[in-house]
């Protein structure tokens, strides 16, 4: 599977961003999807991700209530509503389609929060 990032950019404190990761090429129905980051000089970091079909899901406690994953399997999709940003929020966020010992990242986009 085949899988592209897109909806990143720069945004204020406490703004929005919809992060999108389109996948091609398999059955995207069957894959856990996560969303990680990574911050410049840090070690990637798990969000959330979600399973096969949209349950369950798993926040890290630094973007619980804040972050919202879901997908669309019918559009091979998967989304990551980010609102409150906060400048810690800062990194380039990955996405992940992973069954079994099989995984397949994207490329990243970019997130950029500062005034």
């Amino acid at each position: 599977v085949q899988l592209v990032e897109s909806g990143g950019g720069l945004v204020r404190p406490g703004g929005s961003l919809r992060l999108s990761c389109t996948a091609s090429g398999s059955t995207f129905s069957s894959y856990v999807v996560s969303w990680y980051r990574q911050a410049q000089g840090k070690a990637r970091e798990l969000v959330a991700h979600i399973d096969t079909f949209s349950s369950p899901v798993y926040y890290a406690a630094h973007v619980k209530g804040r972050f919202t994953i879901s997908r669309d399997n019918a559009k091979n999709m998967a989304s990551l509503q980010m609102n409150s940003l906060e400048p810690d929020d800062t990194a380039v966020y990955y996405c992940k389609a992973a069954v079994g010992w099989d995984e397949y990242w994207g490329q990243g986009t970019q997130v950029t929060v500062s005034s």
